[in-house]
Formats: structure tokens, C-alpha cells, sequence
């Protein structure tokens, strides 16, 4: 299976649903890289599990302020084992513009 490339700009999706368990059960990796010039972007990346009941978040990053021109690798394949009914996904700040690699 191929890599997942993502171009996330804050302006215009807030938060970006990046895979869930059924189209990738375990991913390897994961590259997040604020692409901005100078201001640093602020990331949530979560993990999503949705009944018919609830929802709950399970957050892996909270409001990490990840500097310009900075790359954040999540590469311990522990943490990108998504359960059943759930999905991985990204919030970044209303003016943050950030590139995501999904290596799977």
C-alpha cells in the first residue's frame, strides 16, 4: 500500500480525518511538518471511537505548538494501532498550514 499525503491549511479544514481503521488497520508512521515561514502551528492528533451512543477522543498530542519549518514523527506503531470503530485525525489552528505524511 502506497503512502497517504495530506496539505492541511487551518483557513480551510480545521480538522482532517486521516484514516480510519477499516481503509488503514496499522499504520507505520506518521510525518506531521508545519510547512509556515515563521509562525509556529498548534496540533491535536487523535484517536476518534464513535458508537451508536457516543464518542469519545483519545488524544495522543494536545495543542503541541510545533515551530515553523519543524517535522513532528510519530513512529511508534503502538500508537497508530487504530481500534475497531475509530479513526486517527488532526486539528490545527484556524491559520496553520501543515503537511502530513501517513506511511503505511
Amino acid at each position: 500500500m502506497a503512502a497517504r499525503y495530506y496539505n492541511i491549511a487551518g483557513s480551510t479544514s480545521v480538522t482532517t480525518t486521516l484514516f480510519s481503521n477499516v481503509e488503514i488497520p496499522n499504520a507505520k508512521s506518521l510525518l506531521i511538518t508545519n510547512t509556515h515561514s515563521t509562525n509556529a502551528a498548534t496540533i491535536t492528533l487523535f484517536i476518534q471511537q464513535k458508537t451508536a451512543t457516543t464518542t469519545k477522543n483519545f488524544k495522543i498530542t494536545n495543542l503541541l505548538s510545533l515551530p515553523s519549518k519543524v517535522s513532528f514523527l510519530v513512529d511508534e506503531v503502538s500508537l497508530l494501532k487504530i481500534p475497531q470503530d475509530s479513526s486517527l485525525k488532526i486539528t490545527v489552528g484556524s491559520s496553520d498550514t501543515v503537511d502530513v505524511l501517513v506511511n503505511v
